[in-house]
């Protein structure tokens, strides 16, 4: 593994959702690459409490803290039914509170209708899959609940239709007879709830964001005005389905530019998701993108 480019990487997947690490193989990665923080981000789902070691199970904040590493719990909420990619990143909340409980019950049951619809439609469409095959997929069995399009988006890949599970996602996302839309909260109604909830919010990259009819930054400035908290700058764009001529550093200082001055968080984070164990060719790393241990330690997320 290479030297991480930051230490505090605010935007990491598990096997809650559709990374390829359980939440301990993910701590024991980020300790290894003597990673400082790492925040737990999972789509649509609450954050684990506890990691197994060996027969134990222990507290996931004490494990973490055990090998040096600081664990901040979150989640990736997708919001905006009519615009892809609209994710905010949730930390800091009562996680046991009720009103996110409901809410991560209904996405997950609107998230296994569409998804399976989904699937169906692509087995119609002509290709050999179906949504058994990707639940059992080589023996690695995943619970329905847990299903992510990128899941979706890999098998395809895995299948042959596609090269890389980007190529399937744009593939999905710009053919019409794809398009199977599932309920998301508003991401208003999601700033509001999350303060409730005495949690920070975080807009997750911003340019795959592609509002249909306003700007970005018109939309953007929606969400500041709702009263959003901070947005991720420093992102892996090169490695999703990122579909401008920007690099990454541009895009980063795109942000700093607009909205370093506003008080809000500027956040970074890799996204990773354990691609490696799927073969994936330059997967994402741990600390690939995210901030300074200085500017972590002097922000809201220092908690």
């Amino acid at each position: 593994m290479d030297i991480p480019n930051y230490l505090c990487d605010l935007h990491c997947h598990t096997n809650l959702s559709d990374g390829y690490d359980s939440p301990k193989e993910l701590i024991d990665r980020a300790a290894e690459l003597k990673m400082k923080v790492i925040a737990i981000t999972d789509h649509d789902v609450i954050p684990p409490d506890i990691v197994r070691v060996g027969d134990n199970e222990v507290d996931i904040i004490e494990y973490a803290c055990s090998l040096g590493l600081k664990v901040i719990k979150g989640s990736e909420i997708s919001c905006d039914t009519d615009v892809e990619d609209v994710h905010i990143l949730a930390y800091g909340c009562s996680w046991n509170n009720p009103k996110i409980l409901r809410l991560a019950e209904s996405i997950v049951k609107s998230k296994i209708e569409a998804y399976q619809k989904l699937v169906n439609i692509l087995w119609s469409s002509g290709m050999n899959l179906s949504w058994e095959e990707i639940l059992f997929n080589n023996g690695d069995t995943i619970l329905p609940e847990n299903i992510q399009k990128k899941i979706i988006y890999q098998f395809i890949a895995d299948k042959g239709y596609a090269k890389t599970w980007r190529e399937a996602k744009i593939l999905i996302q710009t053919n019409d007879q794809y398009n199977v839309s599932r309920e998301k909260p508003d991401p208003r109604d999601m700033i509001q709830l999350i303060h409730e909830l005495n949690g920070v919010a975080v807009l997750a990259h911003p340019f795959l964001i592609t509002p249909k009819n306003e700007s970005l930054e018109d939309y953007i400035e929606m969400l500041i005005s709702a009263g959003l908290d901070g947005i991720e700058a420093c992102y892996t764009y090169n490695k999703t389905s990122y579909k401008g001529s920007k690099s990454e550093l541009e895009l980063e200082n795109e942000i700093n530019k607009r909205y370093g001055n506003r008080k809000l968080f500027i956040s970074g984070g890799s996204d990773y998701h354990g691609d490696w164990r799927k073969g994936v060719l330059n997967p994402r790393e741990i600390g690939e993108a995210g901030i300074s241990v200085e500017r972590f330690n002097n922000s809201i997320l220092n908690i």
